[in-house]
Order: C-alpha cells, then sequence, then structure tokens
C-alpha cells in the first residue's frame, strides 16, 4: 500500500474516533463520520488495488487545492522550473499544476513541468554526464524551489526534486557530503536567473495560470538567447 494509501486509512480512523468523541456533544448523526469513513477507505482501496497510488494522491491534491496559497505555491513552483529550463535551452515538452491534470496526461505524482531529457538519459545510461549537462539539470531541478522561496520566503515543495538531483548524483558516484553543496549551489544558480529574469518569471506566472500551451508561454517570454549567454553555463 502506498504512503498517500496508509495516509488516508489513518485520516478515515481519525475521523471515526472523532465522530465516537464529540458526535454526542454536536448532535452529529453516525452517518456522517460513518460516511466519510467509508468514502476514504474506499478511495483507499481503489488506490491500492487499481491506480497504483494515484488516487490517493488526486484525492489529498484535490483537498489542499482548495487552498488558494496551495495552488498560487504550485503555479510559481513550476514557473520557476519552466523559466529555467527555458534559459538553459532544455525544452519543455508540458506542464502539470495538479495530480488530476497529471494523471489525464499519463504523469506519474503530482504532476509538474515535463523536459525533452533524451540526452540527459543517453548520457546516464553509459554512466557519464558532461559538466555542462549535469549544472544545467542540477539547476532546473532547484529552480522550483528558488521560486518558492523568492515569493513565500520559504518552500514547501520540492521533496522529488532533490531526490532526483541526489539520485543523479549518486549514479555517478558522487559522495554524500557532495549532496548538500550541491543542492545550495544550484538553488543558488537558479534564483540569479529567476531574478535576473523576473518579469518575464512573473509573464509565465500568468500565463500558466490561464493554462497557455507551452508554445504560447514560449510566446510570452520574450527572453532566451541574451539570458542565457548571460547566465554563465553556456
Amino acid at each position: 500500500m502506498s504512503q498517500t494509501s496508509l495516509n488516508l486509512v489513518a485520516i478515515s480512523i481519525f475521523l471515526m474516533t472523532l465522530s465516537v468523541l464529540v458526535g454526542p456533544f454536536l448532535n452529529l448523526s453516525p452517518a456522517v463520520p460513518a460516511l466519510a469513513t467509508f468514502t476514504i477507505l474506499g478511495i483507499a482501496t481503489l488506490d491500492s488495488f487499481s491506480l497504483q497510488g494515484k488516487g490517493g494522491t488526486i484525492f489529498v491534491d484535490w483537498i489542499a487545492g482548495f487552498s488558494k496559497e496551495h495552488r498560487d505555491r504550485i503555479v510559481h513552483h513550476e514557473a520557476g522550473h519552466f523559466l529555467v529550463a527555458y534559459l538553459l535551452g532544455i525544452p519543455v515538452t508540458g506542464y502539470t499544476l495538479s495530480a488530476w491534470e497529471a494523471w489525464k496526461q499519463g504523469q506519474p505524482g503530482q504532476g509538474g513541468v515535463s523536459f525533452d531529457d533524451g540526452e540527459l538519459a543517453s548520457q546516464l545510461e553509459v554512466g557519464k554526464i558532461s559538466a555542462q549537462m549535469l549544472d544545467r539539470y542540477c539547476t532546473v531541478w532547484m529552480a522550483g524551489i528558488a521560486a518558492e522561496t523568492l515569493v513565500f520566503n520559504n518552500a514547501e515543495g520540492g521533496t522529488d526534486d532533490k531526490s532526483k538531483l541526489i539520485g543523479v548524483l549518486t549514479m555517478l558516484g558522487f559522495s554524500e557530503s557532495v549532496y548538500e553543496q550541491k543542492l545550495r549551489f544550484h538553488a543558488l544558480q537558479a534564483k540569479t536567473l529567476l531574478q535576473e529574469n523576473w518579469s518575464s518569471y512573473e509573464t509565465l506566472v500568468s500565463a500558466m495560470r490561464q493554462r497557455s500551451s507551452v508554445e504560447d508561454c514560449h510566446a510570452e517570454l520574450g527572453v532566451g538567447s541574451k539570458a542565457l549567454q548571460n547566465s554563465g553555463m553556456n
């Protein structure tokens, strides 16, 4: 059973326990928490046996989506990935801003920005990657955290991004002592790129909020070669 499904089971147990304790004081019908518990357990069961963990993720993400701040964090986070990838010449092939959108597009987890990473995969297959390629992708992976921190003064997302970066470093034989150094360095690189292109970033956030296509987002940016030349990573 996935971690999300286990979380749903825990929520259902909490609801049932809470209803037993406070239900009589609130004149709450036992049918209400029972129905909620049954629904959550049903989602968890379906999630485990039919959706390979995606159902619970969609449900939890849907609940979180009622928070405006949560929605704002997601679009600002993903716009960070999108813009930095664009500036560093990594082709963006698509993006999603919710687990439901990701599921409809056949993407795992809660979605995010998708890249054409065929060249990266080819180099990783032989266990050797150019320093330029590694720097660019590491910077892109940390760009969501950098963007979120710039806008909200902290980052709630980015666990998967860090895992990708550490996974590649591990595959390439880097020691654990290097991980935190790399995380900080590339987060700073991404932060600098975003600050230097802040008006383009804000334009991109607005476009992504409207679910503009990747092509339309590119057209809105109006940046690229000059920023790439100034990035120090070309």
